[in-house]
């Protein structure tokens, strides 16, 4: 068995789809995910990406991905990357391909002199142990505040 870890093609779109789809599976949340492949498309190869994105292959199929943007860190001055996802199919773990997705973006920071790799997961995902054996510590003094749908749009008509 041998994987491959490359940037992610238009080609991959529908196989990145599913995953992550997959991946809301997992998190006991498919309703909440509404992404469709003309979106990601968009994301990843339009005009202005917003995006970016490495698959991960095994003997030649996309088995997980790692999908990030670019964050800031006015502390520090620099870019950073945030990983919004990770996701390696169950019957592709263990075989590393999801350590070589988190290197690949590692060997992006430092190689473009960003100050860190961040993500968010959650507390009784058991990647929690694979994330800490790998160095990662958790920011447990930070709480992640989010706004959508109804809230969102009434805070988008507050006057200023």
């Amino acid at each position: 068995m041998t994987h491959l870890i490359r940037r992610v093609r238009e080609s991959d779109v529908d196989a990145v789809v599913q995953l992550v789809h997959d991946l809301a599976e997992f998190e006991k949340a498919p309703q909440e995910c509404t992404l469709t492949a003309g979106q990601l498309r968009v994301a990843l190869f339009g005009e202005t990406p917003s995006v970016f994105a490495h698959v991960g292959e095994i003997d030649g199929e996309v088995a997980g991905f790692a999908l990030w943007f670019l964050n800031f860190s006015t502390w520090r001055g620099v870019n950073g990357i945030y990983l919004e996802d990770l996701y390696v199919r169950p019957e592709r773990r263990g075989t590393g391909l999801g350590k070589a997705l988190l290197a690949t973006l590692a060997r992006e920071c430092v190689d473009r002199g960003y100050a860190r790799l961040e993500w968010s997961v959650l507390n009784w995902n058991p990647a929690v142990e694979f994330y800490r054996a790998m160095g990662a510590a958790p920011q447990d003094e930070w709480t992640v505040y989010r706004l959508t749908d109804e809230p969102l749009r009434a805070l988008a008509t507050t006057q200023s």
